[in-house]
């Protein structure tokens, strides 16, 4: 028959947990996003400092004119090629295109040589080269522009400009002799000019360089024993006389091949087509500007050959149009790169942004997150349960004793591996976990050496007192 005595034991009070270090969630998410936010705006502003919009008003002639229809060329190119700039074309009359420009109310223009500049013009490209040429019917040689004083002339050409520029470079002031000087009739052609019937001496053709190397009329008359083309002597006085007028060389065939016109190189005069910007403009927008002209030649080109051969602007001080400066840095390849334009700004915001973010993560741990709890802060925890070993007078008690120790021990690894918890005392935590470890463990091994006695000891002190204080329940072993 077996006896089981009154069952006892202390009600402990529950196993403490060690101190879980939370992070706010609603603080967390809030900073993701403010920080997302913040790149966006961040990339956002840079791309809006590289690739700010700039609007630039191009002052032309008449919708059909090569000026007008380079420029809308121009303005085709830089929006498909995603370029900041936008060009707005503005056509009033060839005569006030200019004259618009020279009021600050464009930024851009196209202006020929024998116009009056405008103070403010800047050469970003030359565009096109104007060849002329003197040209007599048959046979016959013209030996100097002053043999055309007493000729009657007709002057070939697009604007009504070019008849202006030849009676000044064969000095004949206004009154009856400048009649003898007059624009060709509207659609008159080369060899009826000659004929002839019609009178004229000699015809002064204006034509760009780049439609003349196509124009096979020039052959054709030709091969009818229609023109001579005479060599301009007196370029270098004229050059003198007149700054926008160039030299000009006309290699051997050049206007034909069959019969080859000119048999030989022959000099003669031109003037140029300039694309020309404001003084005012920055360097960096005429550099850009200048850098896609002359790198989309091809593509700006029109179909009647203006703008076929652009060039680089000149960049001697002598220049009849000074080149804008950004055109001249990018020409002499002095231009500034990203690096030497912005190396000083980025270290300056390199230092700001590292102060700064300093604070910010300051700011971040302050309201983000609670300061890590040290390791040596749970040995206060661990040595509370090395106090409670000696008042344990069951396995059970000091199983659950050893549970506890367990769940501190593993709730400061997982801190650990969270950053919750840091390794500041983690030599103490350490010392103390086995120090109470090995104190369960001969507490263990005395409880099991003493279970006999403490059984014996339970049967002879009868029922067990009740005390609301302190509640002990303890188990006796069955007897057979």
């Amino acid at each position: 028959m077996s006896t089981e005595g009154p069952t006892t034991s202390s009600v402990e009070p529950p196993p403490r947990r060690p101190k879980v270090i939370k992070t706010n969630q609603q603080q967390v998410l809030l900073y993701v996003v403010l920080t997302l936010l913040l790149s966006l705006a961040t990339v956002w502003a840079g791309r809006a400092l590289v690739h700010n919009s700039e609007t630039l008003t191009f002052a032309v002639g008449a919708p059909n004119s090569d000026e007008a229809l380079f420029a809308a060329k121009l303005a085709a190119l830089l929006k498909n090629n995603a370029s900041r700039f936008r060009i707005k074309i503005v056509n009033p009359d060839n005569a006030k295109a200019l004259a618009q420009f020279d009021r600050k109310q464009a930024d851009l223009a196209v202006l020929r040589t024998d116009a009056k500049v405008p103070l403010r013009a800047r050469t970003l490209a030359i565009l096109e080269h104007d060849l002329v040429l003197l040209l007599g019917p048959g046979n016959k040689k013209i030996k100097s522009l002053a043999e055309l004083k007493k000729k009657k002339v007709a002057v070939l050409a697009e604007n009504e400009s070019s008849l202006a520029f030849v009676r000044g470079i064969l000095d004949i002031p206004d009154g009856p002799d400048a009649a003898r000087i007059q624009m060709a009739p509207q659609g008159a052609t080369l060899d009826k000019l000659l004929a002839p019937g019609n009178g004229f001496g000699a015809v002064i053709a204006i034509v760009h360089a780049s439609k003349a190397v196509r124009d096979k009329a020039y052959e054709q008359v030709a091969k009818r024993g229609g023109f001579t083309l005479n060599a301009i002597d007196e370029t270098k006085a004229l050059a003198r006389k007149f700054p926008g007028i160039a030299d000009e060389t006309l290699t051997a065939g050049t206007l034909s091949v069959s019969p080859e016109i000119p048999d030989d190189d022959l000099e003669t005069i031109g003037l140029e087509w300039l694309l020309v910007a404001q003084s005012r403009m920055s360097a960096a927008t005429a550099g850009e500007l200048a850098r896609t002209v002359y790198e989309n030649k091809s593509a700006l080109g029109l179909d009647s050959g203006f703008a076929s051969r652009i060039e680089p602007a000149s960049v001697e001080k002598d220049a009849y149009v000074m080149a804008h400066q950004g055109a001249a840095d990018y020409i002499n390849d002095d231009t500034k790169s990203f690096m030497d334009k912005y190396s000083d700004l980025m270290y300056l915001g390199a230092a700001a942004l590292s102060v700064i973010g300093s604070i910010f993560a300051a700011i971040y741990a302050k309201i983000t997150r609670i300061a890590p709890e040290k390791a040596s802060e749970l040995s206060t925890a661990i040595l509370d349960i090395g106090e409670r070993i000696e008042h344990a007078h069951s396995l059970d008690q000091l199983e659950c004793l050893q549970d506890e120790l367990e769940g501190i021990l593993r709730g400061a690894v997982i801190g650990l591996r969270d950053g919750t918890i840091s390794t500041d005392g983690l030599d103490t935590f350490k010392l103390g976990y086995e120090f109470v470890r090995d104190e369960i463990g001969m507490r263990r091994d005395y409880l099991k050496r003493h279970a006999g006695e403490i059984d014996e000891t339970a049967q002879d002190a009868g029922p067990p007192q009740h005390d609301d204080s302190n509640v002990v329940v303890v188990k006796t072993a069955q007897s057979a």
